[in-house]
């Protein structure tokens, strides 16, 4: 999991009204031990609720986990609520004694002793390991060894396993792995300071771990609940922004950016847990404590689309045709697909229109002259030459706030497309939506 800030909170209980989750999706929240009171957690909208961190000693022991009382306290309120309560062992900065216990056979038995009377004293339902992270080979090996003797153990007992898995070039998780745990939570942010958590980068972790092997229904997409701040240093935890404090001080819960902080807003959370529930088999939220109330909270806006079975509105006149002129009056035009895209014509025809096509997850395609446009990843100058459409083709429809005609087209790299105001070729390369990057439709 992400590098945490340690503020110790206390907690109460309370029970909420359940919205029960459809299917077998798993929507899992982590709550740290050190933040978010146990009464603030909407539990009708999780399946599992996962306590932070349990801190393993290379002997195969545990040290004392933290606010005991707070976990007894999850635990019951969870179950109150028809929810599964995990303990998740290691964590970021946690998990150095496991290298201790994978090199030796009794210090993997005394480990999993210990972990099957830790799950029996607090009444839980299964243990969650977060090792960040074992190196390939005998170590690797060794780690598959202690977790199949903690499956078989926990699983006799009716329990579930879990393992948090890096989004991309997981090596260290062989592939013996995917028939031991019930599921696994790819973490899919801090990729970077800043956009550290795209919805390109969700698709292409899944794409990798679906790729190795791990069967779509134990596929649980990692979602933040957190920016990053570019302005300050990764490898400090003053980096990382609550999604709460982002919105408390400004930020808008549709978008992906405020200020130099990259987070994820409602429209792109919304779009990943569309996304899991087609490819996957759940999302996985670090952490809950992040979260705002009322109509800017995630977790909401996950279960909005879980409980609507993965549908989500893109807000786009789909099956139109429309065209889009620029801040500076000009037309966009296709250029037929033969050269980058511009915002150049005086008037608009065949070559400046554009079907709105629904792309699902909440975003379209625009095709013209039977090709689609692409966002080419920000790289280089936007084009309309794409026969088919994927992730770069993608885009969110985002109006322009107090405007009914205007929009902003976000990429799948969650930068907007520009008309560069005329003066050269349009990219999709801004992080921040401003004159150049809202197009009228239709004018």
């Amino acid at each position: 999991m992400a590098s945490c800030r340690k503020n110790l909170t206390g907690s109460s209980m309370g029970k909420t009204e359940p919205r029960a989750v459809t299917g077998s999706f798993k929507v899992v929240g982590y709550l740290p031990s050190w933040s978010g009171a146990v009464s603030q957690v909407q539990f009708g909208d999780l399946t599992h609720i996962i306590y932070a961190f349990l801190i393993p000693t290379s002997s195969g022991g545990y040290e004392a986990v933290d606010d005991p009382v707070k976990l007894d306290s999850m635990v019951t309120y969870a179950h109150a609520n028809g929810v599964k309560a995990m303990i998740s062992v290691g964590g970021g900065g946690g998990g150095g004694g496991f290298a201790g216990i994978v090199a030796s056979s009794s210090n993997i038995t005394a480990f999993v002793n210990n972990m099957m009377s830790f799950v029996n004293q607090y009444n839980l339902d299964g243990v969650d390991i977060d090792w960040e992270y074992p190196s390939t080979g005998t170590q690797a090996n060794n780690f598959l060894t202690m977790m199949q003797q903690l499956g078989t153990a926990l699983h006799n007992s009716g329990k579930q396993l879990s393992i948090a898995v890096i989004g991309l070039d997981g090596d260290y998780v062989v592939s013996g792995m995917f028939s031991v745990v019930d599921f696994l939570t790819i973490m899919a942010y801090d990729d970077n300071n800043f956009q550290h958590s795209t919805y390109e980068l969700a698709t292409q972790c899944m794409a990798y771990w679906l790729g190795r092997g791990v069967p779509a229904s134990e596929a649980v997409l990692g979602v933040p609940f957190y920016g990053h701040d570019s302005t300050q240093s990764e490898s400090s935890d003053a980096d990382e922004v609550e999604y709460n404090t982002i919105i408390a001080e400004g930020g808008n819960p549709q978008l992906d950016v405020f200020g130099s902080i990259g987070y994820n807003g409602l429209l792109t959370m919304r779009s990943k847990t569309s996304y899991a529930i087609a490819n996957g088999g759940g999302i996985g939220i670090w952490e809950l404590s992040g979260d705002a109330t009322g109509s800017s909270s995630l977790l909401s806006a996950i279960h909005q689309v879980v409980a609507a079975g993965g549908t989500v509105s893109t807000g786009a006149p789909v099956g139109q045709i429309v065209t889009f002129k620029g801040f500076n009056g000009l037309y966009v035009t296709s250029n037929d697909g033969d050269s980058s895209m511009e915002c150049d014509r005086a008037v608009a025809q065949a070559w400046e229109d554009f079907t709105v096509i629904d792309a699902g997850y909440g975003k379209v395609a625009l095709e013209a002259m039977s090709h689609y446009v692409s966002s080419e990843d920000g790289l280089i100058p936007i084009t309309c030459n794409r026969t088919s459409y994927s992730t770069w083709e993608e885009f969110d429809w985002i109006p322009v706030p107090g405007s009914s005609t205007q929009v902003f087209l976000r990429g799948t790299n969650g930068l907007f497309i520009s008309s560069e105001d005329g003066l050269k070729a349009m990219t999709c390369n801004r992080p921040v939506a401003s004159g150049w990057e809202s197009f009228g439709v239709n004018q």
